[in-house]
């Protein structure tokens, strides 16, 4: 798009590719034609918007409950493993889910009539990044919206229709056959993507999300957690939201990020009414640190092959009791009413965690999990080669990236070729 100025139809390989509508493509092309370096064009514009979001996703919370709740959403939002991953990659997931929930919290919690045209311009925005998805998602609200439903169907429309129209007018049915049937229905009803998974997939998912604040799910057990009638709405949109992926036959971990908001708004509300029992539970948020040195060895093959075929090394857990400090510390200061001071230091201990994260794992991702890695290495050598059949689908796009260009697939006669060999990028001569 950067380069060819058109817009409307995105490409892959200079060939109309309709995967995607077009919102996190425009914030990369974007950061090209700005001449954001490499991967910064990419990257920066979606860590942008996760930043943006969170200020308004304190705000909103600030006015609707109280600062401390709004604090206590805003850590553990912005501090959950799912949150942090996906803000620091050019996927849809993360645009969609700040657009979409910035429309559903001014829905829920601002009933003028005005506002309808901001929620429903937010909505718009969220189909431009993952289609019509957010559209059902967004079912519940539009029905208990009733001052604002029709303002919120205009702002929707108006935002989201241009580029649909466009890009229709200008391919043909080709678009819709691609766009709506293959890449919204089929994905939904059959298993032909290949991403098919059991119905609970995403149990496992939204609590590994949550990380290091797993703990805290068991507060929406608690009976004190329903007496907001606005936490029992949002309990029933989060149920609503995992019963609809969950039917999904093809299924991805991003999928579910738009339930992370709302979760920490429960969680943060449930911690508030928690009571004397507030610095157990503060303290245990920070308690699952304690196994990063397990968790760590196993990233890699469970990026490449899913959790079930990652080792797991647990005799390494004892060299993560020093973050048990954190879990102490955050006790001492919730039992001393200090919650915001003990939410900030399970906060703390999830950016030390972070950066351990990255200085342990990432350059093991970086050669095994990215073409990155296997690129700044050998791109001399690989420059005119080919890519073998076998290789994985992600890899070979990241190839291409790399390239600047489309990789030939090779055939028998080519002598320098890309090979996948035991889930790793090698040069075969």
């Amino acid at each position: 798009m950067a380069a060819s100025h058109d817009f409307i139809t995105p490409r892959l390989d200079h060939q109309p590719w309709f995967e995607k509508p077009p919102l996190v493509y425009w914030m990369v092309a974007l950061g090209r034609v700005t001449q954001l370096p490499d991967e910064w064009a990419a990257r920066l514009p979606v860590a942008l918007a996760s930043l943006m979001f969170l200020v308004f996703f304190y705000a909103a919370l600030a006015r609707e409950f109280s600062q401390r709740v709004a604090f206590a959403a805003t850590a553990i939002l912005s501090t959950s493993a799912g949150w942090i991953a996906y803000s620091s990659v050019a996927v849809n997931d993360l645009p969609m889910t700040a657009a979409f929930s910035a429309a559903m919290l001014i829905a829920l919690f601002n009933t003028r009539r005005e506002s309808g045209y901001l929620a429903g311009a937010l909505l718009g925005l969220s189909i431009l990044a993952k289609a019509f998805v957010p559209v059902v998602l967004f079912v519940p609200i539009f029905l208990i919206a009733r001052r604002t439903r029709w303002t919120m169907l205009a702002g929707c429309i108006l935002v989201a229709a241009p580029w649909h129209l466009l890009v229709w007018l200008r391919n043909g049915s080709a678009f819709w056959q691609d766009y709506f049937w293959k890449q919204q229905v089929l994905r939904f009803f059959s298993p032909e993507l290949q991403h098919g998974q059991p119905f609970w997939f995403y149990l496992p998912v939204i609590l590994l999300g949550l990380f290091p604040w797993t703990p805290l799910v068991a507060l929406i057990f608690r009976r004190k957690t329903f007496d907001d009638v606005r936490v029992r709405f949002l309990l029933a949109w989060l149920l609503f939201a995992l019963v609809f992926f969950s039917a999904s036959r093809n299924k991805l971990p991003g999928y579910v990020l738009p339930l992370l908001p709302p979760l920490a708004i429960v969680l943060a509300v449930a911690i508030d009414r928690a009571g004397a029992g507030r610095k157990w539970w503060i303290a245990s948020a920070a308690l699952p640190l304690v196994l990063l040195p397990v968790i760590i060895p196993a990233l890699p093959d469970a990026l490449l092959s899913g959790i079930r075929s990652a080792p797991v090394a647990w005799q390494a857990v004892a060299a993560g009791l020093p973050f048990a400090i954190f879990a102490i510390a955050a006790w001492w200061l919730a039992w001393r009413e200090n919650t915001n001071l003990a939410i900030a230091t399970v906060v703390a201990g999830a950016i030390i965690a972070l950066v351990y994260v990255k200085v342990k794992t990432f350059p093991i991702l970086d050669q095994r999990v990215s073409v990155r890695g296997f690129w700044r290495e050998h791109s001399a050598e690989v420059s005119g080669a080919c890519v073998d059949d076998g290789v994985r689908r992600e890899w070979r796009y990241g190839l291409n990236y790399y390239a600047g260009r489309e990789l030939a697939t090779c055939t028998p006669a080519d002598p320098v070729r890309i090979a996948d060999r035991d889930r790793r990028l090698v040069i075969n001569k």
